[in-house]
């Protein structure tokens, strides 16, 4: 049943948000000149695949999770991008194909070790990663991977089509900062 929610709201809004993907598209262009960023990311059952966004980053940029990441990085257009969560539509083809869920955990890096193993000790790789979740609208991000896989593990235990819409709406809504990038001290 969520799967078809997925396939269905995915395909609709690619074909509804066309018309945005093209202008932001276009503005990355003018941006960092490479408007789509590509990403090794662990799937469902720890498959790997490839993630798409759109840039937010300076070229160049090393390829590390978020909340690693230097804030000075970020483009002021990716800086809109990240706040109003549009660098995250285009994987809305990686939810359409079948990587991702619109709601699931996120996916983390292969080079994330030890979230990889709480992740596992949790199951939470026997489902498809999400675009947002339980964390993600509340706040949490990779930096504190136990709390991280609690909340993943809990989000799995008690999804349900009632959920589902809710953490979508969530989103879109503005609640939450899951994996942002964090100002240095």
């Amino acid at each position: 049943m969520l799967r078809s929610l997925d396939v269905f709201l995915a395909l609709l809004g690619l074909i509804a948000g066309f018309p945005f993907f093209l202008v932001i598209y276009v503005c990355g262009l003018f941006d960092t000149g490479s408007p789509l960023f590509l990403q090794k990311r662990i799937g469902r059952n720890q498959q790997v695949f490839t993630l798409v966004k759109f840039r937010t980053m300076k070229v160049g940029t090393p390829s590390v999770a978020s909340h690693l990441a230097s804030v000075s990085s970020i483009t002021s257009f990716g800086r809109f991008l990240r706040r109003t969560k549009l660098d995250e539509l285009p994987q809305l083809w990686n939810v359409l194909i079948g990587e991702m869920s619109l709601v699931g955990p996120r996916p983390n890096l292969p080079s994330q070790e030890h979230l990889i193993s709480v992740r596992e000790a949790q199951g939470i790789y026997r489902v498809r990663p999400g675009i947002t979740g339980l964390a993600q609208v509340n706040g949490i991000d990779m930096s504190d991977p136990e709390r991280l896989a609690q909340l993943d593990s809990e989000m799995i235990i008690n999804m349900n089509i009632g959920n589902y819409f809710k953490f979508i709406l969530m989103t879109v809504t503005g609640s939450g900062q899951g994996d942002r990038v964090k100002a240095k001290n």
